[in-house]
């Protein structure tokens, strides 16, 4: 993943000596790191992002370039091998070009115009390395800021905290140069606090509290100080001024400028300087300068200052880091965001130490230290040896020495008049519980009370000094003997007052517990009155019923024999009634007969005139009468089968009956489907509707669909409620199963199949474990957006979720059956039942699915396999599964 070779030799940021050190096992420091950093709180991807960062720099420092001449003169830098180029941009996420691009020209802006320069290849390995400085400094800051909130209280409230700071070490090598002399800055600054926090401020506050002191000397290092960092003349402010003024700038010119402007300070030294005391000085080069520090003199090697100080990383290259996909490398270059141009120039790196050592000093002081001095023994590191020499210089530019002078002179503690007070009041029956007057009228009764020695301790204007440790330790012993004393009261009356109120408890308990008592005796025997009063009301109520129910008894009968009398006398009116009826419709039907038969007489007599005149016609209609009645009687005995599907039809004999045989021939047709149908359960018509819509949406699309016509829809091919295997499963499927099935969901790692069982509910769709039953997933019919497969003769198939629903936090879903058909027509129905909408079922033999985040795309080829007629899936790269059908 990080493109890293085990020989580190091959990088060059890591080709020193010191890059190896024996008895140092890296392997087990590299994982104590993995752990601290899972310890503190990185998650996986920030731990890997680091480690990227970290591999792109060592393969910065193996980046080379070769000169190349421009057509206009000018001289080109490119790179050599671009590989490591490369490497690096897939790491950071950064187009190869641009980097390249950042490699070889400056952009230089000044208010509206932009000049494009080339960069040489001495300016190009600087660009270089000044680009790997910067990504392992802010990658530095990163962590620490990153760590610093991990650990950081949660809570809201203000805590008092303790914190911890290590020194630098005062570092005097043979060649010192500008980290030498930043980080010996750095302790002059700490050494003018701790003067200030020991030596100077326990004087002044003796001073300013009136107590009768001797003033010790001691030496104040600010004058050091002052010549560093002074705003107008410091070495800093010189060293920045050289760094921006235009024109020719070395490392000479500024000690040029030194030698001119602290020639005259007695704590600098140089042999260019003007004073003649050091021109003949042979100790020190002309290349150097030396400063006269609280801990000893320091020569510092000149060369090399100004370069270190500008440290410039060029505004091209802050883009570029920008422009990365990579988010940490994006967030650690915030200034090349193009809508944040600043074009002011960057501060230096002694300006920055600068800044950073001030707010240190300002953190200090807002807070109380305490000081612990280390003193090295020897230079050999070694035990039980102790070098005299060293261990007094440490002494005396440590200013032990004054300040132990200061502290044996001293007071050991100190306190304000009122949290005195209020800590030793109790020692004194005239300060406890409460003293009315001022704090030190109260301090001066209670030291009197107990009769400590008056040269134990001094009065000053706000605070009470103690000068013996003794005499503070006897105040705590007597303290902690009063606080036992009171606890001990304190215990007694709690007590008594624990023992009364248990006594009110238990005497308010034995009232309550009477009071219900009595009431419950007294409930008990209403109840028992209240039963007695109900078993009398029932006795009365039942005696009244039964004397209404036989009245009632008597009232029915007499309603129902008059209701029967009255019954039978209607019944023989209206068998009177019908029978005058019948008698006069009798008579009706034979005045009516014998007139018709009048009627048809006469009409004989009258057609007998014309019969002859129309003899013609009338053969015709007899003709075509008896033809017809012969093509009936013939299409009886020619009728084919019942069955709706067979295509026989008799002859037509005669060309004038084209039309009716036609026509007779359809109604037919029509007649027998729907006896056909007639014949059907509820059962068979549903598969037959089933079968229907699977015609309509595969028919002449899907070239499996004309070998599923003849297979009946089962649905439940896995008997799930019978078998005891699937118990578990059965329990926890509340819905009706409308199919259940074994299926291939396949793998978009390698595009291995495994076996799952598909479930088809009213509302849902359900995978669960062949072998457990356990369900794996279950998506609402509302949440499937669509169905894809292929045109070819293969059963894969793929099921869309909507993005954004639930279900689709783990992508689609890509599955094989050897009953797709039945599966995407059954789902068709079920979801267009539930839904009202219908599903987009698409066929195409190349289509997308989503997995988790990335999409894959799905492609059919037509190809001879090993497994017979068998398609097989194959992983061809991360985007891309082919299915390959026979």
């Amino acid at each position: 993943k990080l493109k890293l070779e085990r020989d580190f030799s091959r990088y060059n940021y890591l080709g020193l000596d010191s890059a190896k050190v024996n008895g140092v096992d890296d392997a087990a420091n590299f994982r104590t790191v993995r752990n601290a950093m899972q310890i503190v709180g990185f998650m996986d991807h920030e731990t890997q992002s680091v480690f990227e960062v970290v591999a792109a720099v060592l393969k910065l420092g193996n980046i080379e370039f070769k000169p190349e001449s421009r057509v206009n003169g000018l001289d080109e830098s490119k790179i050599k091998d671009k590989n490591e180029l490369k490497e690096i941009c897939e790491l950071t996420g950064i187009d190869q070009s641009v980097l390249e691009r950042a490699f070889s020209f400056r952009t230089v802006e000044a208010k509206q115009e932009k000049v494009s320069t080339t960069l040489n290849v001495a300016q190009a390995y600087y660009a270089r390395d000044a680009l790997a400085k910067n990504l392992y400094s802010r990658l530095f800051s990163w962590l620490v800021t990153r760590i610093n909130e991990s650990i950081k209280a949660q809570t809201k409230v203000r805590k008092k905290v303790m914190g911890v700071l290590d020194i630098y070490g005062f570092e005097i090598f043979e060649d010192n140069s500008f980290e030498q002399f930043i980080i010996n800055y750095c302790n002059e600054k700490l050494q003018q606090i701790f003067i200030e926090l020991t030596l100077k401020e326990e004087q002044e506050e003796y001073i300013r509290e009136g107590i009768e002191w001797t003033h010790i000397e001691y030496f104040n290092n600010a004058i050091i100080c002052d010549l560093i960092e002074n705003n107008q003349t410091g070495i800093l402010a010189m060293l920045d001024e050289e760094c921006l003024r235009p024109g020719t700038v070395t490392d000479d010119t500024f000690l040029e400028k030194l030698n001119q402007v602290c020639a005259t300070h007695q704590h600098f030294e140089s042999r260019m300087s003007k004073c003649s005391r050091f021109l003949n000085d042979t100790s020190l080069p002309h290349s150097c300068f030396r400063i006269q520090h609280y801990a000893g003199k320091v020569m510092y090697q000149v060369e090399g200052f100004v370069d270190k100080n500008n440290d410039l990383l060029y505004r091209d290259l802050s883009q570029a880091m920008w422009k990365a996909s990579h988010s940490l490398i994006k967030a650690l270059f915030p200034e090349g965001n193009p809508a944040k141009i600043n074009l002011k120039r960057p501060p230096t790196a002694g300006s920055q130490f600068k800044a950073s050592v001030a707010t240190l000093m300002k953190n200090l002081q807002t807070k109380n230290p305490n000081y612990i001095r280390c003193i090295k023994p020897n230079d050999k590191k070694a035990a039980y040896v102790f070098n005299d020499a060293l261990v007094c210089h440490q002494i005396r530019y440590l200013g032990l020495l004054e300040n132990v002078r200061v502290r044996r002179a001293g007071y050991a503690f100190r306190q304000a008049y009122e949290p005195c007070l209020e800590r030793y009041k109790m020692l004194c029956k005239q300060t406890w519980p409460h003293w009315r007057g001022p704090a030190r009228a109260g301090v001066e009764v209670l030291f009197n009370e107990l009769e400590i020695p008056e040269e134990e301790f001094s009065f000053g204007r706000s605070k009470i000094f103690i000068r013996n440790p003794r005499t503070l330790f006897k105040l705590e012993d007597l303290r902690k003997q009063r606080l036992e004393d009171l606890a001990t009261l304190i215990a007694k009356i709690y007590r008594g007052w624990k023992c009364r109120t248990r006594f009110l408890l238990m005497k308010k308990s034995q009232i309550v517990i009477a009071s219900w008592y009595r009431r419950y005796a007294q409930q008990k025997k209403y109840q028992k009155i209240k039963s007695s009063a109900i078993v009398v009301q029932s006795y009365i109520r039942g005696w009244k019923a039964r004397k209404l129910l036989r009245e009632l008894k008597h009232q029915k009968r007499c309603n129902e024999a008059a209701t029967i009398i009255a019954a039978y006398w209607h019944g023989t009116q209206a068998r009177r009634e019908l029978k005058r009826l019948k008698e006069e419709a009798r008579r009706k039907h034979a005045v009516a007969v014998i007139w018709a038969y009048w009627l048809g007489l006469k009409v004989r007599r009258e057609y007998r005139k014309f019969f002859r005149a129309n003899a013609g016609r009338k053969i015709y209609e007899f003709t075509l009468q008896r033809l017809m009645q012969k093509y009936f009687l013939e299409m009886k005995n020619k009728m084919p089968s019942l069955s709706p599907i067979d295509k026989n039809w008799p002859a037509r004999p005669y060309l004038f009956l084209d039309s009716t045989h036609k026509e007779l021939k359809r109604i037919f047709h029509l007649w027998r489907c729907k006896k056909y149908r007639d014949q059907f359960t509820d059962q068979q018509k549903l598969i037959y509707e089933e079968k229907l819509e699977a015609s309509e949406l595969f028919k002449d699309k899907k070239a499996l669909y004309p070998a599923s016509v003849g297979q009946p829809f089962q649905g439940a091919y896995l008997e799930i409620s019978k078998n005891p295997k699937y118990k578990k499963l059965k329990d926890a499927v509340d819905e009706k199963i409308i199919i259940a099935e074994v299926v291939n969901k396949i793998n978009r790692a390698n595009g291995k199949a495994t076996s799952r069982i598909f479930l088809l509910t009213k509302n849902n769709v359900l995978l669960a474990d062949q072998k457990s039953g356990n369900i794996k997933s279950e998506v609402p019919l509302g949440d499937v957006a669509k169905v894809s497969m292929s045109s070819q003769n293969d059963g894969f198939f793929a099921v869309h979720l909507k993005e954004g629903s639930g279900a689709a936090s783990k992508g689609d879903f890509l599955l094989s059956s050897d009953h797709l058909i039945e599966m995407a027509t059954k789902l068709y129905r079920t979801t267009l039942s539930q839904t009202k909408q219908k599903l987009n079922i698409e066929i195409s033999d190349e289509f997308l699915v989503q997995f988790r985040q990335d999409k894959v795309c799905v492609k059919f080829i037509q190809g001879s396999q090993k497994n017979g007629n068998i398609p097989t899936c194959k992983r061809k790269n991360n985007r891309l599964l082919e299915v390959a059908v026979p």
